[in-house]
């Protein structure tokens, strides 16, 4: 695996809205991409407060169909540690669920898809991809 996908470009994706991120998608193998388990289950919380909470499921398990779920470990949670110490010596944060899905990519060497780069530019070390942009 060599790009884990965050929760919005899932989104968006799933949503089909975007031809640039669509054919980024397309230029790589299914078994190279994955879902950190944070961002799964912010996609199962869209489903949830969605309007058709069983239609979004299934969308999503269409999408776990082709991509693996890569679960938090022991070496996710020290680099999550790191991670959210040097943020909070540096004065800087971002959210929760942004913390565990870094330190998920960062631990598996993989590379982070999403089009929220304001937050996870602050990670230091994190390589980031926004297939939104030509």
């Amino acid at each position: 695996m060599a790009w884990f996908l965050d929760t919005n470009v899932c989104i968006m994706h799933l949503r089909g809205r975007h031809p640039q991120l669509g054919a980024r998608w397309k230029q790589h193998r299914a078994e190279d991409l994955a879902i950190p388990l944070t961002a799964y289950a912010e996609l199962l919380v869209g489903a949830e407060k969605s309007s058709q909470p069983e239609r979004v499921i299934g969308q999503i398990e269409l999408l776990l169909e082709a991509h693996e779920i890569v679960e938090i470990t022991e070496e996710v949670a020290e680099h999550y540690a790191r991670i959210r110490a040097d943020l909070e010596r540096r004065g800087v944060t971002i959210g929760g669920n942004d913390l565990w899905i870094a330190a998920t990519a960062l631990a598996h060497g993989a590379t982070l898809v999403t089009n929220n780069t304001g937050e996870f530019t602050r990670v230091p070390g994190l390589l980031i991809e926004d297939w939104t942009q030509p």
